[in-house]
């Protein structure tokens, strides 16, 4: 054995531990500041800047902000704030404006006097943004006059200059930030105008009476519709009435309650709709909080306890039957919690849940009177919800039982997977992967073109269910959907756990037409409403078989696209005799075909499936596998021109 050189031990000094200071750690580690250096990343710049305008919405001091891409990739945000203050700081020696800009953990919202409420990255926002652009234009409106400084990646580049604001033709207060983001950070610059249009919008949604403009001239073509603006008087209430849009709802108006408790703003509303869902967001000074929370928490309490409480008054819920459960009360729900705390404690890195124990009971309190009232005056709504929870309950235990039943069979047939299932060799479920195949017959040609180790099989048969349509007992009674269920292993809805999935790549493969469209499209409804953890944490993938097969004598091209067919096309003119085969099944493909195509490691392409944004697939999913009839037909009304290839 080799032995170490104690000599170069003894190198390892002090001198090897590097320090990164300020804007240089932002740079080097920029992560660990907005989370990614991806899209998501690049959009954080952006939201951070707006988060400080709607600070001071939230302080009482602004009503409008304006985001604007430029067509280089820059972007300029505007707000009619009071402007941050441009005098010098006591302990920097910089004007504050200077120190804001270039100075992590600097700001006004940790005494609490400037700021009773604030999001963002509580004081690092517009600092970390200045570090991660290759330059950066702060320009404040105070005082009767404009005052402007630029930056470039952290450190200041120009000294602070003023100029009375008649010159400028403007007035009032405000503060304009332009920035253009580091190409070495980010990489190609790439905006999603729906992604960050729908952020705005839901800003607006949670603080109404506020105004938000966004234009995008970057690629404009791209985007007809460049410039939208958000304003909504009616707050999350109109929020809740959006979401419910393409839904049949069970009470016209939604329930809703906004009320200052113990030094926190609590703003609840809800609706129930005819759907087997529950969908609540929640909300902590404007942070969407995915994970839920403390205020989560409370929402549920209060709305179990309530309706309970109402049921027996009202005799609705008999002596002799048992209380509603918690799932009970939210099917068909959709809510939004928004809570906005002096010093709100988030748990993780990410901020995507709420830690404030104190937020459970200002949350109960609020929603639990304002609930009551509303059952109270309300009786015939209150009767139409409290049906629609014994309804769950009672469908709620048929599954159970159905569950049960399940368990006891497959634990009788001495193993518990599917009988269709080709199971893999491999035990180890980061290194499996499970191919849910439309048809038998595909099925069967999957089995012998996949490599048994790593890839198991499971062949789906007869019509998929429509889970929109459907509740759980109906959903653990079919065949195939149950047979997912089992060979997953994972259980489903709020019995849901991710540790016990079997395999880490669930790859949806159906044939390239109409039909396998449409099972799809069903199967991905199943896996967003009922496993979500799957699709959130990036399991779930879609298979993308050739649509074409290009021969010329014993030379095989495949053609994914209908831009590749014509490229290969055009490469071979000259060529005599070209045979195009158009694939509309995975069964016209042979075993090695399928496996060299579509299967294979080394050359397939598989699409991950992830959600951007839960609001929009919420609405998307709910128009095109819902009831209504009217929001899925203009759907397909407004869609029909962009169609590039329609197999009928």
């Amino acid at each position: 054995m080799a032995r170490k050189d104690s000599t170069k031990d003894n190198e390892y000094s002090a001198r090897d531990i590097q320090v990164l200071e300020g804007m240089e750690a932002v740079r080097k580690r920029p992560g660990m500041y907005i989370g990614s250096t991806d899209q998501r990343g690049l959009h954080h710049l952006i939201y951070e800047i707006v988060d400080n305008s709607v600070d001071e919405f939230m302080a009482g001091y602004c009503s409008e902000v304006k985001v604007e891409i430029r067509s280089d990739g820059s972007v300029i945000v505007r707000d009619n704030g009071r402007g941050i203050p441009v005098d010098k700081h006591p302990t920097t020696g910089m004007t504050a404006l200077e120190t804001v800009m270039t100075t992590l953990h600097a700001g006004g919202k940790f005494g609490g006097k400037a700021y009773a409420v604030s999001g963002g990255l509580h004081g690092v926002g517009a600092s970390v943004v200045n570090a991660l652009s290759t330059w950066v234009k702060a320009s404040v409106i105070r005082d009767g006059q404009i005052h402007t400084q630029e930056y470039s990646k952290g450190k200041t580049t120009s000294e602070m200059t003023s100029e009375p604001l008649e010159t400028v033709h403007n007035d009032g207060t405000g503060t304009t930030i332009e920035f253009m983001p580091d190409t070495d950070i980010f990489g190609e610059l790439i905006y999603d105008y729906n992604v960050l249009a729908n952020r705005f919008k839901e800003m607006a949604y949670l603080n109404k009476g506020l105004k938000i403009t966004f234009r995008s001239d970057w690629h404009s073509t791209r985007w007809p519709n460049n410039e939208v603006t958000y304003y909504f008087e009616g707050g999350i209430s109109s929020f809740v009435r959006g979401l419910n849009k393409n839904r049949g709802v069970i009470h016209e108006n939604p329930i809703y309650v906004e009320k200052d408790f113990e030094g926190t703003k609590v703003e609840v509303a809800l609706q129930y709709n005819d759907s087997f869902s529950e969908f609540v967001f929640a909300f902590a000074n404007c942070i969407n909080t995915e994970d839920g929370g403390t205020h989560v928490t409370g929402f549920r309490s209060a709305l179990t306890r309530v309706l309970n409480d109402f049921g027996r008054k009202q005799k609705l819920i008999k002596d002799t039957e048992p209380n509603l459960a918690g799932e009970d009360t939210r099917e068909g729900i959709t809510a939004v919690i928004s809570v906005k705390l002096q010093n709100p404690q988030f748990e993780g890195q990410t901020k995507n849940k709420l830690g404030n124990p104190e937020a459970r009971t200002q949350v109960e309190t609020v929603l639990g009177e304002a609930l009551q009232i509303f059952l109270e005056d309300n009786p015939r709504e209150g009767k139409s919800i409290i049906d629609k929870c014994m309804t769950s309950q009672r469908a709620r235990e048929a599954a159970r039982k159905a569950r049960d039943l399940i368990i006891r069979k497959n634990a009788m047939d001495g193993g518990g997977l599917p009988g269709k299932l080709a199971d893999c060799s491999e035990k180890n479920p980061e290194l499996c992967e499970i191919y849910l195949v439309e048809g038998d017959s595909a099925g069967g040609t999957a089995k012998m073109g996949r490599d048994r180790r790593f890839q198991a099989i499971l062949p789906l048969w007869g019509k998929i269910l429509n889970v929109e349509k459907a509740r759980a007992d109906k959903i653990v009674q079919h065949d195939a959907i149950r047979s997912m269920i089992t060979a997953l292993g994972a259980g489903f809805d709020e019995e849901f756990d991710l540790e016990k999935l079997r395999y880490h790549r669930v790859i949806i493969m159906c044939d390239a037409d109409v039909d396998g469209s449409h099972i799809r499209t069903l199967l991905l409804t199943f896996f967003f409403r009922h496993m979500a953890p799957l699709v959130e944490h990036g399991h779930l993938y879609i298979a993308q078989p050739p649509l074409y097969k290009i021969s010329v004598g014993k030379k095989e091209q495949y053609a994914y696209t209908e831009s590749q067919r014509q490229d290969v096309i055009e490469q071979l003119s000259g060529k005599r005799n070209i045979n195009i085969q158009r694939y509309k099944g995975l069964g016209e493909m042979n075993a090695e075909q399928l496996w060299s195509t579509t299967m294979d490691p080394d050359h397939r392409t598989l699409l991950q499936v992830s959600v951007e944004d839960n609001l929009e697939a919420d609405e998307t999913f709910a128009m095109l596998m819902g009831d209504e009839v009217a929001p899925r037909r203009d759907f397909i009304n407004t869609r029909a021109l962009e169609v590039v290839n329609l197999d009928v």
